[in-house]
C-alpha cells in the first residue's frame, strides 16, 4: 500500500473508531457546531487559579483538559487581561474583592459569575476547594451541552448533605445484585497497586456531586475491619479524598465475637461498646475523614441487637457513640423483616421503627428504601417518610437493576426516583413531599442523606448496558438537586454521552422517558409486585409458592384467585394503608377511585372490575402487558433510526440489548397472562398475539447461573 493511501486508511480508521463507553459523560470531544465553537473560543483564552491544594490541582487539570478537548486549542495558564476564567476560594476577610455572597454556599456550593462582560472574565468561586471542583465540572457541563456562557450568574448548593453510593461488593469481588462484572475494588492488589480506575471512579462521582461511597456489601464481612484490610481502605480513601469522596464501611454487628474474641455483641454490654470505640479510633487514626458505618441488622439472617433483646436504636446508638467524637455518622437500614412470617411485609419497617422515633443519637440516619417492599418497578412511597419527625430519614434507591431486567434492559430510572421524591406524605399538611422530608426542610433534620445501590462493575463501560450510566448520573444529579426533572437530566446526559445533534437528543430522550413505564407494563402492571423468579429476580414466576417462607413467594403478593387479583391493604384486609396520613389513605382507599398504578397494591379486585378505559380488569391487564411489549418494539425502531448518529460499537451493543429486551418482554407477557388466565377463566382479547409456548414450558425454565443466584 502506498504511503498516502496508508495514511488515509489510518486516518479513516481513527475517525470511525467506536467508543467503549469508559469515558462516561466526561468525553470532552471537540464541539462540532462551528459557530458555537468559534464563540466559545473567543470567550475563553486562559485559566488562572488563585489558590493551591491537591483538590484545586485536580480542578485545574480537569478544566484545562476539558477546555482543550472541547475547544480544540491550547489553553494557557497565565493571567491574561481578557477572556479569562478565574477559579478562587473565598477571599480572606482582610482583603480581596468579594465576587459572590459566600454564606449561602456552605461547604460544597459554588458560584459561577461573569464579573466583567467587556473583558469576558468568568469567576468560579466557593468557600472550599471541593466547591471549586464542583463548579469546574458544572462549567464544563455548560460547554458540553452547548449552553451560553455569557452573563453567567449561577449559584448551586446541594440540597442533600450526604450523597452516597452503596456498593454491594464482597471482598472476593463478587457483587451481590451486580450485573456489570466484578467489583472494581481489587482487595488482593491493595494497598500497593492503585488502579487508574479508582481515580476515574472518584472523578466521575465528583462530576455529579456524589460525596461518599460505602465500599462493602450490607451483608457484611467482619474481615474488612481487620488491620490489614483497613490499610487497603486507607489507600482508597487517600485516592478519593481530593475528589471530595469519603469512604464508609458496612459494620457486621457480630464483629466483636467474630474478630474481637468477645462472647457477646450485646450493644449494652460495656466490653462490646469499648470494642467498637477502639475500632472506630483505629479507623480514624488511619483515615481522619472516614465517613462512618452502614448497618444491616436483624434482616435476612444478618445479626443485630434483637438477638440480645435490644432495639434497633440500642444497636445504632452504640455505633453512633463510637464514631461521634470523630464526626462520623451511622446509617442504619430500615429494610428489616422478622424471621417469623409477618401479617403483611408491607407494614414491617413502619411497625419496627415508628415506635423508636426520637430514640436515636443525633448522628444516626435511618436509611429507608423508597418503597415498603423491595425496589419493585413501581411501589408507593414508604409510609415511614413523614412518620418520624425526630429521626433523620435517608432515602435508599437501587440504581442497579435487580428487578428491572438487570444488565440487559434499557430502563431510565429517574422517573421512578422523581415519582417518589414528588409524592406528598401530608405529614405537615399538603405539600409535605418526600423530597422535603429527606432534605430536612420539612422536619428540621440536622443531617440529611440519599443513598443509591451502585450498578458499577469492572466492565469496560462500568455499567454493562450503556444506558445504565444514565441511572448513576441521574442519582447524583438528583441527590444534589431534587428539583431537576427527569427530562432535564436525560437531556444533559445524552448531550454529554452521545452528542448534541437535535434528532439524536430528542429521539434518545423520548426512549428514555418511556422506558420505565414500559418495564412496569410488561412486568408488573396496575400495582402487581414481586412476581419475579425467586433468587435471580430476572424473569417472571408468579406461580412460585414453595419458597422458604410465605413472603418470599410471588403468590403472597398477587393473591390471584377465581374472584380476582391483588393484595387488600385496606381496613378490611391487612390495613397497611393506616400507616399513611389520612389524606394519603383517601387517595388509595377506594378501589373505584384509587390511582390505577397502585390498584393491586391496595385492593383485591374482581376480574370484572371496570377500569378507567372502560375495559374490565382482565382485559386491561392484557392491554398493559401488550403495551409494554409494543413500547420496546417502538424503542427498537427509534434506536435503529440513529445508526448514522451513534458510533458503531455502542450502536450495536444497544441494538442487541433491545433485541434481548423485546424477547424478555414477550416472555413476561405470555407467562404472566397464561398463569393469571387460569384464575380469570377469561380468553385473551381478539387479535391478541398468541403466546409462544405453554404455561408448563414457562414454568419449567431454570436459571442456575443467573447473576442474582
Amino acid at each position: 500500500m502506498k504511503p498516502l493511501l496508508l495514511f488515509l486508511f489510518f486516518m479513516q480508521a481513527i475517525a470511525l473508531k467506536a467508543e467503549d463507553g469508559y469515558r462516561l459523560w466526561l468525553r470532552y470531544d471537540k464541539i462540532d457546531d462551528a459557530a458555537l465553537l468559534q464563540q466559545y473560543r473567543s470567550q475563553i483564552g486562559s485559566v488562572s487559579f488563585e489558590n493551591t491544594s491537591p483538590t484545586l490541582s485536580i480542578a485545574k487539570k480537569e478544566l484545562l483538559t476539558g477546555l482543550e478537548g472541547l475547544l480544540n486549542k491550547k489553553i494557557t495558564g497565565g493571567k491574561s487581561i481578557n477572556n479569562r476564567i478565574v477559579v478562587l476560594l473565598k477571599p480572606k476577610e482582610s482583603g480581596g474583592k468579594t465576587t459572590a455572597d459566600y454564606n449561602p454556599l456552605g461547604k460544597e456550593g459554588f458560584s459561577i459569575l461573569t464579573i466583567d462582560k467587556t473583558k469576558n472574565i468568568i469567576v468560579i468561586t466557593a468557600n472550599t476547594d471541593i466547591g471549586c471542583l464542583y463548579g469546574v465540572f458544572h462549567f464544563l457541563r455548560l460547554l458540553q451541552t452547548h449552553q451560553s456562557i455569557q452573563n453567567l450568574n449561577i449559584t448551586s448548593v446541594p440540597k442533600i448533605q450526604n450523597r452516597i453510593l452503596n456498593h454491594w461488593d464482597n471482598l472476593n469481588r463478587h457483587v451481590e445484585r451486580g450485573y456489570a462484572g466484578l467489583s472494581i475494588f481489587n482487595w488482593h492488589e491493595l494497598p500497593g497497586y492503585i488502579d487508574q480506575r479508582y481515580i476515574d471512579y472518584a472523578r466521575a462521582n465528583a462530576s455529579i456531586g456524589i460525596n461518599g461511597t460505602v465500599l462493602t456489601n450490607v451483608n457484611a464481612n467482619a474481615l474488612v475491619l481487620t488491620k490489614d484490610y483497613l490499610q487497603k481502605v486507607k489507600a482508597l480513601a487517600d485516592v478519593f479524598r481530593p475528589y471530595g469522596l469519603k469512604v464508609y464501611l458496612t459494620a457486621r454487628f457480630s464483629a466483636p465475637i467474630e474478630m474481637g474474641g468477645l462472647k457477646t455483641a450485646d450493644p449494652l454490654n460495656d466490653s462490646v461498646r469499648l470494642w467498637w470505640k477502639a475500632k472506630a479510633d483505629e479507623i480514624y487514626a488511619l483515615i481522619p475523614d472516614f465517613g462512618g458505618f452502614l448497618v444491616k441488622a436483624n434482616s435476612e439472617g444478618q445479626p443485630g441487637p434483637q438477638n440480645y433483646g435490644r432495639t434497633h436504636a440500642d444497636g445504632a446508638n452504640m455505633l453512633a457513640d463510637a464514631v461521634v467524637p470523630h464526626g462520623g455518622i451511622v446509617m442504619w437500614r430500615a429494610f428489616v423483616y422478622s424471621n417469623e412470617t409477618p401479617e403483611d411485609r408491607f407494614k414491617q419497617a413502619y411497625n419496627e421503627f415508628k415506635p423508636l422515633d426520637g430514640k436515636f443519637r443525633k448522628n444516626v440516619l435511618l436509611q429507608v428504601k423508597n418503597g415498603p417492599i423491595d425496589f419493585q418497578p413501581r411501589e408507593p412511597f414508604s409510609p415511614l417518610f413523614g412518620a418520624m419527625p425526630q429521626t433523620p430519614l435517608m432515602m435508599e434507591y437501587q440504581i442497579t437493576q435487580e428487578y428491572f431486567g438487570q444488565g440487559t434492559h434499557l430502563v431510565y430510572e429517574a422517573p421512578l426516583f422523581k415519582e417518589v421524591l414528588d409524592a406528598d406524605t401530608y405529614a405537615s399538611g399538603k405539600g409535605s413531599t418526600v423530597a422535603k422530608v429527606i432534605d430536612g426542610s420539612l422536619q428540621n433534620y440536622s443531617i440529611t442523606g440519599m443513598a443509591g445501590v451502585a450498578n458499577i462493575g469492572n466492565e469496560r463501560n462500568w455499567t454493562n448496558h450503556p444506558f445504565g450510566q444514565a441511572n448513576w448520573y441521574a442519582f447524583g444529579r438528583l441527590a444534589w438537586n431534587h428539583d431537576l426533572s427527569s427530562a432535564q437530566i436525560a437531556d444533559e446526559w445524552i448531550r454529554q454521552t452521545f452528542g448534541n445533534e437535535a434528532k439524536l437528543v430528542s429521539t434518545i430522550k423520548n426512549m428514555m422517558l418511556a422506558s420505565r413505564e414500559a418495564v412496569v407494563n410488561y412486568m408488573t402492571p396496575l400495582g402487581l409486585a414481586h412476581i419475579m423468579g425467586t433468587g435471580h429476580h430476572y424473569g417472571p414466576a408468579p406461580w412460585v409458592s414453595n419458597a422458604g417462607r410465605a413472603d418470599w413467594n410471588p403468590v403472597y403478593y398477587h393473591r390471584a384467585d377465581s374472584f380476582g387479583i391483588g393484595f387488600n391493604r385496606t381496613a378490611t384486609g391487612s390495613n397497611a394503608l393506616a400507616q399513611y396520613a389520612p389524606e394519603v389513605q383517601k387517595q388509595w382507599n377506594d378501589s373505584n377511585t384509587c390511582d390505577e398504578k397502585f390498584l393491586l397494591w391496595f385492593h383485591h379486585v374482581s376480574w370484572q372490575h371496570k377500569m378507567n378505559s372502560g375495559r374490565n380488569l382482565w382485559n386491561e391487564l392484557c392491554a398493559k402487558y401488550q403495551q409494554g411489549v409494543d413500547t420496546v418494539r417502538w424503542m427498537q425502531q427509534q434506536w435503529s433510526s440513529l445508526k448514522n448518529f451513534v458510533d458503531e460499537e455502542r450502536f450495536k451493543q444497544v441494538q442487541m440489548f433491545l433485541t434481548v429486551q423485546e424477547k424478555d418482554a414477550e416472555w413476561w407477557r405470555d407467562a404472566c397472562l397464561l398463569y393469571f388466565g387460569t384464575f380469570s377463566k377469561m380468553p385473551l382479547p381478539i387479535n391478541y398475539e398468541k403466546p409462544g409456548h405453554t404455561l408448563d414450558y414457562y414454568k419449567s425454565l431454570k436459571f442456575p447461573f443467573a447473576p442474582g443466584n
